[in-house]
């Protein structure tokens, strides 16, 4: 079973020199055109420019509100220690009042001013990635089979959900604690520089000291991680398919060797793990320690700057405050390029789905066939896969309006390749197929589809009441007609022995209902349609014999006065089609009657027969 791909996003739980962020996480994934993705990402972001200035434009007050709170602090410190100091003079509480009033002014601003920033982010974020999402799945809708056929769910599903959830989560915060990190460092390096250029020399001397240590852990500590990763990947994996699998493992008493398999696993991960987040983990100390020698230094020279009346002392509370600030919107930086990396990542990965080649565009003047009778040609049909791969080849066949059709072949024949090639799934490489009379090509796709119902081997539902399964077969069906459909289908009894009759609900998975039960429920809906053409695609393959003469008997009442195509691999099942293709690698060898054909005592003779055998030799 395929699982979506997640995007790591890297930990920001480590702290660098003077209190930042100093951990660089896990590997992100990298985009293999970045300057591409990320412009045309930012033309989605175009039509909210006013929004992002405005964005912009509070961060920076907000940023520069928070940056000054220091200072003025700094000068409360310095009113009370010259209080202190100076005999007789006294504390002015006054002057302190006034400036913690002020203080509190500027935080309350500065929350304001952060709140409002983040409120029209989320709106510009939320807004964007609605756009990208519609457009992806606009995209799927017209997208060709192949396309699905070519790629696994998961990895469709991983592309529209959770990389355009990461695109979301970074335009709204990431963007902003990009702007809010370039303007702390930039108004924290102007506060400290109007403090003390030498002490301001001192905490950027630190900086490339605490990068180079981080770099060199964080470079051995990846490769740890990839380790674990992969390890975890395999955990899942095999997690998956012993749960899952269960009563097999049971069944051929693999129980141990299962169990061994995943101790080993399980090993692998706990020494990529622990190796991972202890080497990881070393950042904290040394970070600490570098952190601890840059304050020694500032104390030192702030000291000393003090004793020389150079800098007051409540400067060196504020310088020390900006100190701690200093180093973190750097880090954050970093951590942030690291997180756009994966964005961007995901945004291409968004983006080859809306750059994939679409279905062939209708002809212009397309038409929807009216009153449609059923008649079908194959008319010199080839096609392949591949191009230069065909596995139908100068194919003629014609079903007459009201016929049952079945088409009956070993694995691989074309059976099913027949079937897509009616719908239009996939285009022709040469001849053509019409519906009484009309090009397949010459009628719109919606038209052209809406003529079909279909009945598959693998049932699907989907997670509602039964009454709103019937009903996806015709837009607006009312209570009667979907009572209606199912009497037909035979399948009105079983729903009204339910607890819920037709307001059951089925779970994702249909387990609440018997392999039979659920295709009784595809047959009603495909009755509710009233389709020109059936398809029944081994709609009976999975049941056991009463079961099957159930459906057989539904289908036969849904099969009247209808063209049929049936697709089978129990022969007895179509004995009475007016009409039947035997198919082997790709071209129709043999057509006729049940009768007909046993009397040519060929290919589906042999078949038939083959069968015929294996039901006598187990009984």
């Amino acid at each position: 079973m395929s699982k979506p791909n997640h995007t790591a996003r890297p930990g920001m739980g480590h702290r660098g020199p003077f209190g930042g962020p100093g951990g660089m996480g896990m590997p992100v994934q990298k985009a293999k055109n970045f300057k591409g993705t990320l412009r045309r990402l930012m033309t989605y972001l175009l039509p909210y420019k006013w929004h992002l200035i405005s964005v912009f434009a509070a961060a920076l007050v907000s940023t520069i509100f928070t940056i000054v709170s220091p200072k003025i602090l700094g000068k409360a410190t310095t009113k009370i220690f010259e209080g202190l100091m100076s005999p007789g003079a006294g504390i002015d509480f006054e002057y302190i009042g006034r400036l913690i009033l002020l203080l509190v002014g500027l935080y309350l601003v500065s929350a304001g001013f952060a709140y409002v920033q983040s409120y029209i982010m989320a709106g510009v974020a939320q807004k964007t990635v609605y756009q990208l999402r519609k457009e992806v799945v606009d995209k799927l809708n017209r997208l060709p089979l192949s396309y699905f056929d070519s790629r696994s769910h998961g990895e469709i599903l991983s592309r529209a959900v959770n990389d355009i959830d990461n695109i979301s989560t970074t335009l709204q915060q990431s963007l902003t604690q990009l702007i809010t990190s370039v303007v702390t460092l930039l108004g924290v390096t102007v506060m400290m520089l109007s403090i003390s250029p030498l002490m301001t020399l001192i905490v950027v001397l630190t900086i490339p000291l605490s990068f180079l240590t981080t770099a060199r852990i964080a470079k051995k500590s990846q490769t740890f991680f990839k380790g674990q990763q992969k390890a975890l990947g395999q955990i899942n994996g095999h997690v998956e398919e012993m749960y899952t699998g269960h009563k097999v493992i049971k069944a051929f008493g693999h129980e141990r060797k299962s169990q061994q398999v995943f101790e080993e696993i399980n090993e692998e991960h706990y020494q990529s793990s622990w190796k991972a987040q202890f080497v990881s983990g070393m950042i904290m100390p040394l970070m600490s320690f570098i952190n601890n020698i840059g304050y020694v230094f500032v104390s030192v020279a702030g000291g000393i700057l003090v004793t020389r009346r150079a800098i007051e002392i409540g400067d060196i509370q504020a310088f020390i405050q900006y100190a701690r600030q200093f180093s973190q919107p750097i880090t954050q930086a970093a951590n942030i390029a690291n997180i756009v990396q994966s964005t961007i990542a995901s945004a291409e990965r968004a983006f080859e789905i809306l750059d994939e080649p679409e279905e062939i565009s209708e002809a212009e003047g397309a038409v929807s066939l009216q009153s449609p009778k059923g008649e079908v040609r194959f008319e010199e049909v080839s096609f392949g896969y591949k191009e230069n791969d065909l596995v139908i080849q100068d194919m003629n066949i014609r079903i007459q309006p009201g016929q049952k059709a079945a088409i009956v072949g070993p694995t691989g024949a074309g059976k099913t390749t027949l079937i897509n090639l009616l719908m239009r799934f996939y285009e022709l490489h040469s001849g053509r197929i019409t519906i009484d009379g009309l090009d397949i090509k010459e009628m719109k796709r919606e038209s052209l589809r809406s003529l079909f119902g279909m009945v598959l081997q693998d049932t699907w539902l989907f997670n509602g009441t039964i009454r709103d399964n019937i009903a996806y077969g015709k837009v607006g069906a009312s209570e009667e007609d979907i009572v209606a459909a199912a009497r037909a289908a035979n399948a009105d009894h079983f729903i009204r022995t339910l607890p819920d009759g037709y307001d059951t609900i089925l779970n994702e998975e249909a387990s609440n209902l018997s392999q039979g039960q659920k295709q009784l429920l595809t047959i009603a809906r495909a009755v509710l349609a009233d389709p020109a053409i059936l398809i029944l695609d081994e709609a009976t393959s999975s049941v056991d014999t009463r079961t099957e003469l159930q459906i057989q008997k539904a289908m036969d009442e849904l099969m009247k006065g209808r063209t049929s195509f049936i697709i089978a691999h129990r022969l007895s099942t179509i004995r009475e089609a007016d009409i039947i293709l035997v198919m082997n690698q790709g071209n129709v060898v043999e057509k006729g009657t049940h009768e007909e054909l046993l009397e040519l005592n060929g290919f589906y003779a042999d078949l038939y027969n083959s069968q015929f055998k294996e039901k006598t030799a187990f009984a």
